[in-house]
């Protein structure tokens, strides 16, 4: 059994989708920020206090794009990690990096001046945004022909920031997100956390 750590109103909301996707079944531990969250019995889950967190029979997995990694590989029946495991990890790892640290920056108000942006990673979030639009244009999906945890995990990125407006629009990242923002395992899991919304 796998127990899956949460709050409707945070990146668990990405884990969640995984977790639909590749349809184990799974225990949800919803906590509180305020309280639960910092308790002494989750800080020994994870000690950043912080969800999503998932307790599997081997272990403990934090960090969203972990959790994708760990669900699609321990899975595999799911079809989620692709046989481009390069193009795979590229993309897993530049929505860890670049794209959460340019989105939250920039929702901060912080932005790099143009003769330090060699000092930051992701340089600044028009480089993100042109590098996911040159990548996406005329694809379907991150990987190859077929939808894969890159696109649960970088996906909702862009989703997300398309609906808020903290990823800068075009019509190739909305044509994107409008490919696969209509998956059964999405809607599930969106109804079990709105669901949990009304209870808060």
């Amino acid at each position: 059994m796998l127990t899956f750590y949460t709050h409707p109103m945070s990146r668990g909301r990405i884990a969640r989708w995984m977790l639909e996707e590749v349809a184990q079944p799974y225990e949800t531990v919803v906590l509180d920020y305020a309280t639960s969250m910092k308790a002494p019995d989750y800080l020994a889950v994870n000690p950043m206090g912080k969800v999503p967190a998932l307790v599997h029979p081997g272990g403990v997995v934090t960090e969203v794009a972990a959790i994708c990694c760990f669900l699609a590989d321990a899975y595999p029946q799911a079809g989620l990690m692709p046989a481009e495991r390069g193009a795979f990890y590229r993309w897993m790892f530049f929505g860890a990096g670049p794209v959460e640290q340019a989105v939250v920056n920039t929702a901060m108000g912080w932005v790099p001046s143009p003769d330090r942006r060699r000092a930051v990673g992701y340089g600044c979030i028009e480089d993100v945004v042109a590098t996911l639009t040159g990548h996406l244009d005329g694809r379907r999906y991150f990987c190859g022909d077929a939808f894969s945890a890159a696109d649960v995990y970088v996906g909702s990125q862009i989703g997300w920031g398309l609906r808020f407006g903290t990823l800068p629009g075009n019509a190739v990242l909305s044509g994107y997100w409008d490919g696969i923002k209509e998956r059964p395992a999405l809607a599930r899991a969106n109804a079990l956390d709105d669901a949990l919304m009304k209870k808060e």
